[in-house]
């Protein structure tokens, strides 16, 4: 080992967190990757599962923390909660310089980014201003129990965080790190991307009757892909790529802002009065089929 690397391996700190919890073989994965990069590794993860807790805060009851071995520390809350916990007490004397959550047990790409506890734990590094990277392994029809299921991840991970790291991002950005179903020696490429949008038609509510002849629901997503646009976390994956998508903190979605500000901005009295001159509103604008559930319902009709 050089002296540069033996130095920034002693220097660099890592933060370790998920979504699937703290005996998931997925955090075993990332903190395996963050030990490539450096020998500070900290993992502060969820006691249990927490997938699609989103960036979600634990407000209506107390948090436990228990330690679980050298630097390692298991919460009970959400990915957001162990990701704030350890930058404002854990590793409050010295933040980390670098977080890594996951790797998560399924993709996050699409709309999965606004539900998946795995990239808000990125998010919340990110808060924190630390550079922050989520990473998730699709799993495809895989079962459980094949032992090669984060191979992907584990082979490939190491070297694309490292250039990662070299390369850098701005604080206020996090990357969603996606690698595809399949074994290492059939990926061959890696993509940077933007967050696609998942086909909602894939969407799934599964009804069935529990021993006591009560009715319950499993929601969830089909696992097969519709017809992905080009340039996306989703058209990566399905081609079998590795995605990198980098993701702003800032949601502002700039072109409208500016569309509204010119329709909208002036005096509260202005617009009472724009809005009693105006005609009746037809909602035409939407392009139809448009949301999660304008396919099923068809477009909105003026009087309806």
């Amino acid at each position: 080992m050089t002296a540069s690397r033996s130095r920034r391996k002693k220097q660099l700190r890592i933060l370790v967190s998920n979504d699937d919890g703290i005996h998931a073989p997925g955090l075993v994965v990332a903190e395996q990757i963050a030990r490539t990069l450096s020998d500070d590794i900290w993992v502060v993860a969820p006691e249990t599962e927490q997938s699609g807790a989103s960036h979600s805060l634990t407000l209506t009851m107390p948090l436990r923390l228990r330690h679980a071995g050298h630097q390692r520390f298991a919460l009970s809350g959400t990915p957001t909660d162990c990701v704030m916990m350890a930058g404002i007490h854990i590793m409050k004397d010295r933040l980390p310089d670098l977080v890594i959550s996951g790797v998560n047990r399924g993709f996050n790409v699409a709309d999965d980014v606004t539900y998946s506890g795995t990239v808000a734990a990125a998010m919340e590094g990110a808060v924190l201003g630390v550079p922050s990277l989520a990473m998730s392994q699709a799993v495809g029809d895989r079962d459980d129990e094949q032992s090669d299921l984060f191979a992907c991840a584990a082979k490939h991970g190491p070297a694309l965080v490292k250039r990662l790291v070299d390369i850098g991002w701005p604080e206020t950005v996090l990357l969603n790190v996606n690698f595809p179903a399949l074994p290492p020696a059939k990926v061959k490429h890696v993509n940077v991307t933007r967050q696609g949008q998942r086909d909602q038609s894939m969407l799934k509510v599964d009804e069935r009757v529990d021993a006591r002849g009560r009715t319950y629901f499993w929601v969830g997503f089909k696992r097969i892909f519709s017809d992905p646009e080009h340039g996306t976390d989703l058209h990566a994956i399905a081609e079998g790529s590795i995605s990198v998508t980098p993701l702003h903190l800032d949601l502002t979605e700039l072109r409208e802002q500016q569309r509204l500000s010119g329709l909208l901005n002036g005096s509260l009295g202005k617009l009472t009065r724009e809005v009693k001159t105006a005609k009746p509103i037809s909602i035409g604008s939407r392009k139809q089929g448009s949301g999660r559930f304008r396919k099923a319902a068809g477009p909105f009709r003026t009087g309806e």
